[in-house]
């Protein structure tokens, strides 16, 4: 099947169904690794990039053969390779908001994308046009409503990123409006299920509450 590049890395084609409320067996968190790094819910929680490794390998390796790796550069997904027997989710210079980003792509994109580099899209870099800049935030609603209840379940602050410092001005507020139109969707629908899954892994190392109410996405 030909799949046919976009400005940036996610799109609504491809992407999983959201109307599933309960996380699979499957994909249910370890609980000796949860045990090991539950973090206690302060004021100020800690967030370190190694535990989110170590969650994501504990609920999402064994059923699809994929990592959460620290890179050195820009993030980027590549899948498995005969160089590399598994996928792997690269985020940005161990930046744990990149990691919370790359992840929600990754829970948006279908089964055939999480085949190709990227998921099968080309990036427009920073310096967007305003049709280029529409695109890109058309795109980005999804994974960025799913990056903001990752935030939630791991009690911290979601900054909401149009990503043009060097183009045309973007709306941040409309985006971030549509962005909390996608939440309220999500919570009356559901999330996707990998997202869904990530979410109680979240809370469960964080000690907050898998439960998300509209009253949170403030």
């Amino acid at each position: 099947m030909q799949l046919s590049p976009i400005f940036v890395k996610v799109t609504q084609s491809y992407s999983e169904p959201s109307n599933v409320f309960i996380m699979p067996n499957s994909l249910s968190t370890h609980p000796s690794i949860n045990a090991h790094l539950h973090v206690q819910q302060t004021q100020h929680t800690q967030h370190n990039y190694q535990d989110l490794i170590t969650v994501f390998q504990s609920t999402f390796f064994e059923h699809y053969n994929t990592q959460l790796v620290k890179g050195d550069d820009e993030p980027v997904y590549l899948p498995a390779s005969e160089s590399c027997s598994h996928h792997q989710i690269i985020f940005a210079h161990g930046y744990y908001s990149s990691a919370l980003h790359e992840i929600s792509h990754w829970c948006v994109a279908g089964k055939e994308r999480r085949l190709l580099e990227d998921f099968g899209y080309w990036y427009e870099p920073d310096g967007r046009n305003e049709q280029q800049q529409k695109v890109f935030e058309s795109v980005e609603v999804k994974p960025q409503a799913i990056e903001w209840a990752f935030c939630i379940a791991a009690n911290k602050k979601f900054n909401v990123s149009a990503d043009n410092l060097n183009g045309v001005e973007a709306d941040t507020a409309a985006f971030k409006a549509l962005v909390y139109q996608q939440v309220q969707h999500y919570l009356h629908n559901g999330f996707p299920v990998r997202a869904q899954a990530f979410i109680n892994a979240l809370a469960s190392l964080y000690n907050t509450s898998a439960r998300l109410s509209l009253a949170q996405f403030k």
